[in-house]
């Protein structure tokens, strides 16, 4: 049943869009893993570089689109360095597409 609901978060989270890239954040391989339990749902995630200026806003999009799943109450998102990210280990395959990765 876990695995069901963090895929539930994980779609949600797709409506995320890093407005510097125009890419979803899951697409781009930033968000490093999802834990549900219960009504709680936590995140690690990471930004595209620790100097990011729109992490702030990255942040609180997630937290909204966690928050509209109608059984979540508490929502924890943590933004953690390691491992870096990389985007040609990281990333789908339709981002690097889309990124000029190969």
């Amino acid at each position: 049943m876990t695995s069901l609901l963090e895929d539930v978060v994980r779609e949600s989270l797709k409506t995320v869009i890093d407005p510097e890239i125009g890419i979803n954040i899951v697409d781009l391989g930033l968000i490093y893993d999802i834990e549900v339990s219960q009504e709680n749902v936590n995140v690690n995630m990471t930004l595209t570089s620790p100097a990011c200026p729109i992490g702030p806003v990255i942040q609180a999009q997630v937290n909204q689109a966690i928050k509209k799943l109608p059984w979540v109450k508490e929502i924890n998102v943590k933004l953690v360095w390691s491992p870096r990210w990389d985007p040609k280990a990281m990333a789908s395959e339709e981002a690097k597409m889309e990124l000029g990765i190969y």
